[in-house]
């Protein structure tokens, strides 16, 4: 059974009590279908309430979808914020929704998927349908059918050529999806959207978010973090170069009209693509947190409880890519955040891969591991032990030794970044807060967040017990309170304990 906001497990009467009182923040984490009409709705649609006898809940899109329900064009289930829990969750389903996301299956297929979780295809498909009631195939179909809709409604390309960025193997396989899933044709689609305005050759999509979000806080903090060649901050607009499976993509992020999404401009090599950079924008903004959860827990305890109220709804800002997140958080060991933003910028300029042609200020895409192995880093002004250190982990990353992708066992991966020579607790840490996503990760030893705890009478066992399992938002409500400048959102300062 999937889990809900408090933990307990969804079911019908829960899951209807949502429904009729149109609770958005339920919106994602399971979908209605209407068996009087046909179609599946979010717990938020305006619609007319259906009947109790005239339901059923699916916990995914692609559920419902496979037992013969089409989308709601009205609500448009399809396009509110994932669910929390394949964040949160650290088993091999979570780690394979995550895979799917990222377009494993487009690239390598169910047999791919299975082999990066160590899994055979049976044991996979046997745990995803005993779950979510589907496979990973009609996951990932959902997700075509999710890109395809964006395609048709915001681009003007021919439907050919939607269809193959879409991953359809063919028009008819396209056209008989967008069909059955959204009941009308590709045309009818784009004839009744009202296409996102942008410069030319840009894709502009609305990246949803469950309230409470400040969208100004999570771009401010990825901005003051940003490298020169590979990000960009302007005050309003946060931009970076993606590393993606086709090719290098350059997005800009900027705060929805609405003040509860992102508006997110695209330029990609290869449409086929958007899928993949649609979900590591979002991870890279945390937009698929239950905030509700988080903050009902963070506010229980009367030493956090002022920061929480002073800003609801704090998110985790991460990177796309926890392999660039692993090697950065090892340049920004015993640094300053201005120095490891200057290592990080020499490292992109000796080993990075440019950009064919400059994007504004963005010119590089950050190196891979393979690109590092053997690079010479002496120009960058890391120590001996420090390019050591990166060599290391690059090796790692490239024989495999280390996993950080979208489906990596965090365990594991913490087990094997702690292998490596000079990365210890707090890197790890790092790697699994800013690179994993990990909900909840305490940093040992942090200089900003032993500062705040002392401020505010508290130590590291109110953490280890109190916070959990939202360890890392407690740890950015802390940043707040010793860095400042990172955040919009600043609470009172506290009473210092006598």
């Amino acid at each position: 059974m999937t889990e809900l906001l408090d933990g307990r497990p969804l079911d019908d009467e829960r899951c209807y009590r949502a429904v009729s009182s149109r609770d958005a923040r339920f919106d994602g984490w399971f979908v209605t279908a209407v068996h009087t009409t046909g179609i599946y709705c979010r717990p938020s649609c305006p619609a007319r309430t259906p009947l109790p006898g005239n339901v059923s809940f699916h916990a995914t899109a692609a559920g419902a979808q496979s037992a013969g329900f089409r989308a709601c064009r009205r609500c448009r289930p399809d396009a509110v914020p994932g669910s929390p829990e394949w964040d949160v969750r650290a088993d091999v389903v979570a780690r394979a929704v995550r895979l799917i996301g990222d377009g494993e299956v487009e690239r390598s297929g169910v047999t791919g998927l299975a082999a990066r979780l160590g899994y055979s295809e049976r044991q996979l498909h046997r745990q995803l349908v005993a779950e979510l009631g589907v496979g990973a195939l009609a996951l990932a179909r959902a997700q075509r059918a999710q890109t395809a809709r964006v395609l048709v409604e915001t681009t003007t390309l021919p439907m050919a050529e939607v269809a193959t960025a879409a991953g359809f193997a063919s028009i008819r396989q396209f056209n008989d999806t967008v069909r059955e899933v959204f009941a009308t044709t590709p045309t009818a689609l784009r004839a009744a959207a009202t296409p996102a305005t942008g410069p030319s050759g840009w894709l502009t999509l609305r990246l949803a978010a469950r309230a409470p979000f400040a969208a100004e806080e999570v771009l401010l903090f990825l901005g003051a973090h940003a490298v020169a060649g590979l990000e960009e901050w302007d005050g309003e607009t946060f931009s970076r170069v993606l590393d993606l499976p086709h090719g290098p993509g350059v997005v800009r992020l900027s705060p929805g009209a609405d003040g509860s999404s992102v508006t997110a401009r695209l330029q990609l090599t290869r449409l086929r693509d958007l899928g993949v950079a649609v979900a590591r924008c979002r991870h890279l903004l945390d937009l698929d947190a239950d905030p509700t959860a988080v903050d009902d827990v963070l506010a229980a305890d009367p030493a956090l409880t002022g920061l929480v109220r002073a800003a609801p709804g704090r998110r985790v800002p991460t990177a796309p890519d926890a392999d660039e997140a692993a090697v950065r958080a090892v340049l920004g060991q015993h640094v300053s955040l201005g120095g490891a933003r200057t290592f990080t910028a020499r490292l992109l300029t000796a080993a990075g891969t440019p950009l064919a042609e400059p994007v504004g200020t963005l010119t590089h895409v950050f190196p891979r591991a393979a690109a590092l192995v053997d690079a010479d880093l002496t120009a960058v002004g890391l120590t001996g032990s420090r390019r050591r250190t990166v060599h290391a982990l690059a090796a790692g990353l490239v024989d495999g030794a280390i996993a950080l992708g979208p489906g990596a066992d965090r365990e594991e991966a913490g087990r094997a970044l702690l292998a490596v020579p000079g990365i210890g607790p707090w890197t790890v840490a790092l790697v699994a807060l800013r690179g994993l996503g990990d909900p909840d990760v305490w940093l040992p030893g942090d200089l900003a967040l032993r500062k705040s705890l002392t401020a505010l009478g508290s130590t590291d066992a109110d953490a280890a017990t109190r916070w959990r399992p939202w360890r890392s938002y407690a740890v950015l409500h802390l940043w707040a309170m010793s860095a400042p400048a990172l955040f919009t959102r600043h609470p009172e300062p506290p009473e210092t304990p006598s």
